[in-house]
């Protein structure tokens, strides 16, 4: 008996190492859908793009600052500090990076470089578009407009930026301040050429200028997931109304966050990477086209995972961790497999063979009679 039990799970195991990870196809290329979509199950693991910062000068870490990034108080003029950072980002398995901008000759200048560097560098590129000022007022409508249509002749053609669809990604920070028509009036000149994402704050939002947009990108960094019962249950809500229309969803993730430096209140402790890991699994179940970490190097709020003074390397080797091992399940008590995401599997996670399935059961089987066989003969 012990002889066949051992061939039978000879034949488990051999039948699970030769399954081998779902068949993987390109998120990135022209072809790519929403994973919502019928071609979910053979695409290729989900795109992670890191949220960017270019508006750093030597003088901006002198200013709300309590960690210092590795490289020292950069420019975001420096192209040698780009190409250390995206070497550094493609070694954790971060495939590129959102990069916040609107229309200036800084912004514009910094961010031909960043292009010509990720061009150089096979590295990708997504544009978050900055529509609120600094006292988060939005932007004139009219100038949000010129701004999308500038990006669009100006940028937009270089192939370091993501295309999913064909289109190249972009994200419309801010887009809850302003109204639905005037949300159209700036897509509607660029749709043809562009994805444009909202970053709405809930479900209603996000259909509230749905017929507008292209999917939502939604941007939450001050989420504890230790103490929000509700949080994977709120990004699994979001992601089905997306995909139910066929669009395009990215689900948040970060290290932690603390704005205490610029004036905000609320904190969520690293807990020494357990935090980031918590909120990837979240954001992986939520079955999204995109991964959006939260962020590269958003310093002020204290959710970089750039390499720094304070944790050194340590993050990037929590992400390289993450994205070279299969995505865990869903906890046991979080309900069916409708709560926990779209009902989808995963292209990052393994798929079981027949065969398998088989000798599991033929195991089960043999084991289970004979514990009955025991248990008859000590009663």
């Amino acid at each position: 008996m012990r002889r066949l039990m051992l061939v039978l799970a000879c034949l488990l195991l051999c039948s699970l190492s030769v399954a081998g990870p779902v068949a993987a196809g390109s998120a990135t290329g022209p072809a790519a859908e929403p994973r919502g979509g019928s071609r979910h199950a053979a695409e290729s693991p989900v795109p992670l793009l890191a949220y960017y910062y270019q508006w750093f000068d030597p003088g901006s870490w002198q200013r709300a600052k309590t960690d210092l990034p590795h490289l020292g108080p950069y420019s975001s003029d420096d192209t040698t500090v780009m190409r250390q950072q995206i070497v550094w980002a493609k070694s954790a398995g971060i495939d590129g990076f959102i990069v916040s901008w609107k229309d200036s000759p800084v912004n514009d200048r910094r961010l031909e470089k960043l292009i010509k560097v990720a061009e150089a560098e096979n590295f990708r590129l997504a544009m978050i578009y900055q529509g609120l000022d600094f006292s988060r007022r939005p932007l004139p409508t009219d100038r949000v407009a010129e701004d999308f249509r500038t990006f669009r002749d100006r940028f937009a053609q270089s192939p370091a930026f993501l295309r999913l669809g064909g289109k190249p990604l972009t994200v419309w920070s801010g887009t809850w301040k302003f109204s639905e028509a005037d949300v159209a009036r700036v897509t509607s000149a660029v749709r043809d050429d562009l994805l444009v994402l909202s970053t709405e704050k809930s479900v209603s939002g996000y259909r509230r200028i749905a017929d507008v947009t292209d999917g939502l990108a939604y941007y939450w960094s001050s989420v504890n997931p230790g103490t929000n019962r509700g949080y994977e249950d709120k990004l699994g809500d979001l992601s089905r109304a997306v995909h139910g229309d066929g669009k395009y969803w990215v689900a948040p993730f970060a290290p932690g966050f603390d704005a205490r430096p610029v004036g905000g209140t609320s904190t969520v402790p690293r807990e020494d990477g357990r935090t980031l890991r918590a909120e990837y699994s979240a954001a992986v179940r939520s079955s999204p086209d995109v991964l959006g970490l939260i962020s590269w190097n958003e310093f002020s709020e204290n959710t970089h995972v750039e390499p720094s003074r304070n944790y050194g390397f340590r993050y990037l080797d929590e992400l390289r961790d993450l994205r070279t091992t299969p995505a865990p399940d869903a906890p046991a008590d979080s309900g069916d497999e409708e709560a926990a995401g779209s009902g989808d599997v995963p292209a990052w996670q393994w798929q079981v063979p027949a065969a398998a399935v088989s000798a599991a059961v033929v195991v089960g089987a043999v084991v289970r009679r004979r514990h009955s066989v025991r248990r008859g003969s000590e009663r």
